[in-house]
């Protein structure tokens, strides 16, 4: 490692906290949100999962805008990248859901629970390279 990868390596692992630390915001709106929408309510579990998934998105693209990427230029371009990359979440657990708990039989609680690890790997990744580039 030479001197200058130390202040890109500083700031990779800063945007990751706060990534993580803004996923989490995301993770309690949506998971929140989702458990009100299919449990008080008695909602459809995908239709309960889009609404809760969209608040969360919205809710992490301004912290992120504001806290991890600090881009507040070309905002709306920016919006529709971030919910693209949010949709890829929506239809990734939407396939979870299909596969544990249509066809396993599974308490869709955890399959959405046990989605939002991979869902937020994968979109971390997405928002990195396209949405904040």
């Amino acid at each position: 490692m030479t001197a200058t990868d130390a202040p890109a390596k500083g700031q990779d692992l800063r945007q990751l906290i706060r990534y993580a630390l803004v996923g989490g915001s995301g993770v309690a709106l949506d998971l929140g949100v989702f458990l009100l929408l299919y449990n008080v309510l008695g909602w459809n579990e995908q239709l309960a999962n889009a609404i809760s998934t969209s608040l969360g998105i919205t809710n992490n693209f301004i912290l992120n805008a504001l806290f991890t990427f600090d881009k507040r230029d070309r905002l709306l371009i920016r919006f529709v990248r971030f919910y693209i990359v949010g949709l890829t979440g929506i239809a990734l657990t939407y396939v979870l859901f299909r596969v544990f708990s249509d066809g396993l039989g599974a308490d869709p609680n955890l399959v959405k629970a046990g989605s939002l690890p991979l869902v937020l790997a994968v979109q971390f990744l997405l928002n990195r390279k396209w949405s904040f580039a």
